[in-house]
């Protein structure tokens, strides 16, 4: 990591301002970050929409287990945030091998249900550790932060459902005054009605990809800027930042 060339100033912080971090710098980038992460979201959710009619469950279920696959793009965009750069999808796509293969399985099998997997991703994806090397680093990482970390994904797996419930909750709040029980009886009885069961499944998968593609990119900035503040701690980065800056 280049500490001369980032664009944040470091400094130890608690883990909960380490995350106010993360959801500033998605603010900041906002227009690079959905910018890339908009186009290959589209692409996936309508791929796994292709297989509704196996069951309404199956899309949800197929952008469910993407996710850590999807979060690799998002914490490339990151990474070049915090160093003032903004990404494109060109950008994005010279780095494929990078972002979209590296340790494609171990991500999509044994470290999916990861209760840190957000505060842990950089270091297989950033710092590239494998093996015995990664499971040290990660021991080393997670040392007294075990709880922020699990309290991330926590709290990110409640704000999605709440999102998910809100939404659906809209298409009530946003019917015409005298077809609101209409909507419930849809929600329950889809075959009762004109869009039936197949469009039933189609808006609720939607509703989830909405939800993914609003909330994932906070989720992954939150983790990311957690990981750099425990280097921070661990390496003094801020002292190397604030000599550097003081000699140049």
């Amino acid at each position: 990591m280049r500490v001369d060339g980032l664009a944040i100033v470091l400094r130890p912080r608690s883990q909960g301002e380490a995350c106010d971090l993360g959801l500033a710098l998605v603010r900041s980038q906002a227009a690079s970050i959905w910018r890339c992460f908009t186009l290959l979201l589209l692409v996936v959710a309508v791929l796994a929409m292709c297989t509704v009619e196996l069951g309404g469950i199956v899309p949800i279920l197929i952008l469910f287990w993407l996710k850590p696959w999807l979060d690799r793009s998002l914490l490339f965009v990151m990474s070049r945030a915090v160093f003032g750069e903004a990404t494109r999808w060109s950008d994005l796509w010279r780095a494929r091998r990078q972002v979209f293969g590296g340790q494609f399985l171990r991500t999509l099998l044994w470290r999916r249900f990861s209760p840190w997997r957000a505060y842990t991703q950089p270091v297989e994806q950033l710092e590239g550790q494998r093996g015995a090397a990664r499971r040290k680093r990660v021991k080393l990482m997670l040392n007294d932060n075990r709880g922020a970390a699990t309290a991330l994904q926590v709290t990110f797996a409640h704000a999605e459902a709440v999102l998910g419930y809100a939404l659906i909750a809209l298409v009530w709040w946003f019917a015409p005054e005298n077809r609101n029980a209409g909507v419930w009886d849809w929600f329950f009885h889809p075959d009762a009605h004109a869009a039936g069961q197949l469009g039933l499944d189609i808006a609720t998968a939607s509703a989830y990809a909405l939800v993914v593609l609003f909330l994932e990119p906070f989720y992954v900035a939150a983790g990311f800027a957690m990981y750099l503040n425990r280097r921070v701690v661990l390496e003094a980065w801020d002292i190397e930042q604030e000599f550097r800056r003081a000699f140049t």
